[in-house]
């Protein structure tokens, strides 16, 4: 019985287009093939025809399309952590913000920063992003959800004001030193 079932499931697993015979081996067992044995009454095995589906060309993407069901919309996404109304202090220029997301993250999904509206770090799947040696001034910053190297989503850009400090203030100079004692003659 089992030799039946796995002849018989091998040849589920051939081309349409090729021919199967069925015959009874010596043991009694019926033995369905490709190629029949010589010497060996076989019998031709005629097979309905199979199922086929067309498969459908997909479609270019246009900017006016709406998203597909794949590509998630989140309801919230926006930046968090960052002033609304004084600088943000970050003396060496690195610091972090975190992201609001709403559903979570889907797991084909990829989270990046976009400083200045330019690409900024790694894709990451952590709602919380770091950046390193940004110098001061003004920046806008957004985040911006990709699906591999696509981006399907980008929140509202956040300007902020970036402070450092300022290493050549006269402040942050050593003292002078000390004038040396004149010697007594």
């Amino acid at each position: 019985m089992r030799l039946i079932l796995t002849c018989l499931l091998l040849t589920l697993a051939l081309p349409a287009s090729a021919q199967i015979y069925k015959y009874t081996d010596a043991n009694g067992n019926t033995v369905f093939t490709n190629q029949p044995p010589e010497g060996v009454a076989t019998q031709a095995v005629e097979l309905p025809p199979t199922n086929t589906v067309d498969m459908q060309a997909p479609s270019a993407a246009t900017s006016d399309s709406p998203k597909t069901s794949q590509e998630a919309f989140y309801r919230t996404l926006q930046l968090t952590d960052l002033p609304s109304s004084e600088a943000l202090r970050a003396n060496n220029g690195t610091f972090s913000v975190g992201v609001d997301l709403e559903p979570r993250l889907a797991s084909s999904h990829r989270l990046r920063l976009l400083l200045d509206g330019r690409p900024y770090g790694q894709p990451s799947s952590v709602p919380r992003l770091q950046l390193s040696n940004i110098e001061r001034g003004e920046h806008s910053l957004a985040v911006e959800v990709l699906s591999g190297e696509q981006s399907i989503q980008q929140s509202a850009s956040v300007v902020f004001t970036l402070q450092r400090v300022n290493t050549s203030s006269p402040a942050l100079r050593p003292p002078p030193p000390k004038p040396k004692p004149k010697p007594a003659s």
